[in-house]
């Protein structure tokens, strides 16, 4: 960024940082370069004085601060410092040395291809973590997206809302903003407030601008644009699709009509050609696009958008591999429930997915599904956990247990499933110590091979430590000789609101607070630390669940999916992983399947909306179960030559086939399936046949 001197009357100092220059100035004050004690550069942004006057005004930024402070670090310029009750008030954050968004385009043209697609995705991750946080940007643009090593970064947040939070501040003809970026909702004075989604509408002119090199509502002067604005359809000419198609959903007149932050990021990584591979020579783009999406169940306000449905495209491809787009009401789960289309299956044969099924009842004694991600595995075979070998030990499935075992006083972790869970959460595992001197050791919120929390279970302590550049730091400790006698015993870890109780047959042992704001999210790591010169660890009946937000009341019931671990249960469910062989595991996840016309009816889409050609779609409950089967005798696939031979009233199959015929039509890929269990044990598969 560009840095002029400072000014006559600018200070020197700011709250022990010494002011190098001036990186610019806005509504609310003077930007700076400054430096801290310790020689790293940040920017200092100082508060007007006639702001600072104001008590309200500084209650409000305080707040402000304080939601600011609470925004991960993804493809945001993190807030580092601030004092709200300095005689200049100021905030601290991260300097990033790089060109504007505005400067690039100016300088070089339009964004294309990967370089379009970075910024797109990138600044829909920092939307995703700033609202997640509860704050609104109110001013993105061009200039508020600096490059950072080439990873888009948005700055000016946490604080933007602030300058018109008080009539005193705020002329009756002036706005915070740049009209351009400036969504129809923010031109009615009469409306109450303006959320998130304006922010989305701001992310769909910005990427807009930067395909293009124009807005896509530009006209001669700001009246022009802001009345184009409300009352025209954006010009999205020179826009590549599928990225053309996500940016209309967002500059919807309507807020309701726009997806929220989260749903956009699914859209740009689970549509077309706009994934995460695509992000592989970016890697600090794509690790904070994962990081953001996993986080996308987190609290933050209401965005105005809806929840999101994958929608299946009836032209062509896999099943559920086809396009992915639709933004299906939230507010309206409740309606998906009773209404007609919706298929949650419970058990019993001869079920019509054209006919809505009872919503079974879900149980208080454990999180259901379809809050957040799920992993549950009983661990008695290979499923989303593997067997291997090497020279640290081994990871094998021995007597309906994952045996750990090590030599010489080896660390050994086991190849699990990556799946990243954030926010509250709750982790439980049946564990034996078999070797004296052997630790179980469960890491959690892991982000690389050795950086995340882990908890240490040994026979006479548990231990909770932060992992990082070959660094271990204990952060809680406590005496406990429950797994001394090598017997099983369930291990379990509640986070709520970062603090961590750790439980050993359900009694308290351990509670420590963690504190690490880099450490929001990560996937959860089995292994063994032995402290003799061999170690041997049994693992059984993992189950990691996102815990449900108690803090406040949600505005509708989310889907009620099938938790087909448990119980006798007939659903239609995801196939994620089939392997031949009687004894091998089935890893699902569980869905609602919709069909049309009952799901444009249940979400109040009008008829002639093409949405509604689709003839069905999902809700995807993002939990991946690990299920035994009984064998391969019930296994049924549609007969290629005459489908209709095999069909029954609910569009399964019933002509059976062989295991190694089943494993070949799903192939690498995922498909919907119907699947029976009976005590969590699947006993029948079968191939869906889905009309066109």
């Amino acid at each position: 960024m560009p840095t002029e001197p400072l000014r006559r009357g600018d200070p020197q100092t700011l709250g022990g940082y010494r002011l190098l220059g001036r990186l610019g100035q806005g509504g609310m004050g003077a930007v700076y370069l400054g430096q801290s004690a310790d020689g790293r550069l940040v920017a200092v942004k100082a508060i007007r004085p006639e702001l600072a006057d104001e008590p309200e005004f500084r209650a409000r930024f305080r707040s402000e601060v304080n939601r600011a402070r609470a925004v991960p670090s993804f493809c945001t310029a993190p807030v580092l410092d601030a004092d709200p009750e300095h005689v200049t008030p100021y905030l601290v954050v991260e300097y990033v040395d790089g060109p504007s968004l505005a400067e690039v385009v100016a300088q070089r043209g339009p964004l294309t291809g990967g370089d379009l697609h970075s910024v797109a995705i990138g600044v829909a991750t920092a939307l995703t973590a700033i609202h997640g946080a509860g704050v609104i940007h109110r001013d993105l643009k061009p200039r508020n997206v600096l490059f950072s090593l080439g990873t888009p970064k948005v700055i000016d947040f946490g604080i933007a809302r602030t300058f018109d939070a008080t009539s005193n501040h705020t002329r009756t003809d002036q706005m915070v903003g740049t009209v351009a970026y400036m969504a129809p909702e923010r031109f009615d004075t009469d409306r109450p407030g303006v959320g998130p989604a304006a922010d989305v509408f701001a992310w769909g002119v910005v990427v807009t601008y930067a395909g293009t090199g124009r807005t896509p509502f530009r006209a001669d002067s700001p009246a022009a644009t802001a009345a184009r604005i409300l009352t025209q359809p954006p010009d999205l000419g020179g826009l590549p699709a599928p990225l053309r198609d996500i940016v209309a959903l967002t500059l919807a007149k309507d807020p309701a009509d726009r997806p929220t932050a989260a749903e956009l990021l699914e859209l740009l990584l689970d549509t077309g050609s706009h994934s995460l591979a695509e992000l592989a020579g970016r890697p600090e783009l794509q690790k904070a696009a994962r990081a953001a999406r996993a986080t996308r169940s987190g609290r933050g306000p209401a965005a105005g958008g809806r929840a999101a449905v994958r929608r299946r495209d009836p032209g062509g491809g896999s099943a559920v591999r086809r396009r992915r787009m639709v933004i299906a009401g939230a507010a309206a789960a409740a309606v998906v429930l009773a209404g007609a289309g919706a298929w949650a299956m419970t058990s019993g044969p001869g079920l019509d997915p054209t006919v809505a099924a009872p919503a079974p009842t879900p149980t208080t004694a454990a999180p259901t599904l379809g809050t957040g991600p799920v992993i549950i595995d009983r661990l008695d075979r290979a499923g989303q956990w593997s067997p291997s070998r090497d020279e640290v030990g081994t990871c094998a499935f021995t007597g309906g247990r994952l045996v750990v075992s090590t030599r010489d006083s080896r660390y050994n972790v086991c190849r699990g499933p990556k799946d990243k869970v954030a926010g509250d959460q709750s982790i439980a595992v049946t564990v034996a110590l078999l070797k004296s001197g052997s630790c179980a050791s469960i890491g959690f919120r892991r982000v690389a091979e050795e950086t995340g929390y882990v908890a240490s279970a040994c026979g006479d302590k548990v231990t909770l430590s932060r992992e990082g550049d070959d660094t271990s730091t204990p952060i809680g400790t406590a005496r406990s000789t429950t797994l001394a006698d090598g017997k099983e015993h369930r291990v379990q870890f509640v986070i709520r609101d970062d603090v961590a109780t750790t439980m050993l047959d359900d009694a308290p042992a351990l509670e420590a607070r963690l504190t690490d704001r880099q450490l929001v999210t990560g996937w959860v790591e089995l292994g063994l630390d032995a402290e003799g010169s061999d170690g041997a660890v049994a693992y059984r009946d993992a189950e990691i669940r996102t815990l449900p937000d108690t803090t406040s009341s949600p505005s509708a019931p989310t889907p009620a999916f099938t938790d087909v671990s448990r119980g006798d249960t007939d659903s239609i469910v995801k196939l994620l992983s089939f392997r031949p062989g009687g004894k091998t595991a089935v890893v699902v996840e569980p869905v609602v399947f919709m069909t049309n016309p009952g799901f444009c009816q249940a979400f109040g889409i009008a008829p002639g909306d093409k949405r509604c050609s689709y003839p069905w779609d999902i809700a995807a409950s993002d939990a991946k179960i690990t299920l035994p089967r009984a064998g391969d005798a019930g296994l049924a696939l549609l007969d290629p030559d005459d489908p209709g031979r095999c069909m029954d009233g609910t569009g399964a199959a019933t002509c059976t086939a062989s295991a190694a015929d089943f494993d070949d039509w799903l192939g690498d890929g995922e498909e919907l399936v119907r699947l029976q269990t009976r005590n969590g044990v699947a006993v029948r598969l079968a191939q869906l046949h889905l009309p066109d």
